[in-house]
């Protein structure tokens, strides 16, 4: 766990803590809500309203003096679950303009701040210069991690927007079907990164990492 614990430091700098630019803080925090949101959403689906739900729904309608059927109680159920994948689709599109907005912003940082060149810094670190080859491999490890994510991210947003108007795209069924189930499946490779993500900070600020959660709202040391 410890290779891919965060750090504050950069490569090069003597107790000298990273900067984050407002845009990154930004999308970073706005970004961290709409994908709890999103994911609050489908555990909402999967539990409150998934199909064993429908005789507790009709009990409870019957025990309130309606009359109901399974037919109407799984309607019900399908109902309101509907509702929930609207706030889900809403996020969705939150996530497609976060994502448009990190691309942006990305070419406006200053060169030191941006994540290729970052990495790039890193490779020439380990593998030309061989020099602080422990913190530039611990840099290639979580840049690397990041990249990852960001491809994810832009999997999801693509699948997500193709299921959103699927009924606009001309996209058979059962390809539908499949990009749902991929979309699922990064879902939780999402959830296993901010799991790592999360991990690492708090193992980061018990360690020599301390104040990476503080820079990260108040942009570091100027």
């Amino acid at each position: 766990m410890a290779i891919i614990e965060p750090t504050n430091q950069e490569i090069g700098a003597n107790r000298k803590g990273k900067k984050y630019a407002t845009s990154t803080r930004f999308w970073h925090w706005v970004n961290f809500i709409v994908i709890s949101g999103s994911l609050l959403t489908v555990l909402i689906n999967s539990t409150l309203f998934d199909r064993s739900q429908r005789s507790f729904i009709k009990g409870e309608l019957m025990n309130a003096g309606a009359s109901v059927s399974e037919k109407q109680a799984g309607a019900v159920t399908h109902g309101l679950e509907d509702q929930v994948w609207n706030i889900h689709i809403y996020f969705g599109y939150a996530l497609a303009v976060l994502f448009i907005f990190r691309l942006i912003a990305e070419f406006f940082l200053p060169p030191s701040e941006r994540l290729f060149p970052k990495v790039q810094k890193a490779y020439q670190a380990y593998f030309i210069l061989k020099k602080e080859r422990e913190a530039a491999k611990h840099e290639l490890v979580v840049k690397g991690l990041y990249i990852v994510f960001y491809l994810l991210l832009l999997i999801m947003v693509v699948s997500g927007l193709l299921l959103a108007f699927e009924d606009y795209t001309g996209i058979a069924q059962n390809v539908n079907h499949s990009i749902k189930e991929f979309h699922g499946f990064c879902m939780y490779l999402i959830l296993g990164f901010i799991v790592l993500h999360l991990s690492g900070v708090f193992l980061a600020e018990r360690k020599n990492g301390k104040g990476i959660i503080s820079d990260m709202i108040n942009g570091g040391e100027n």
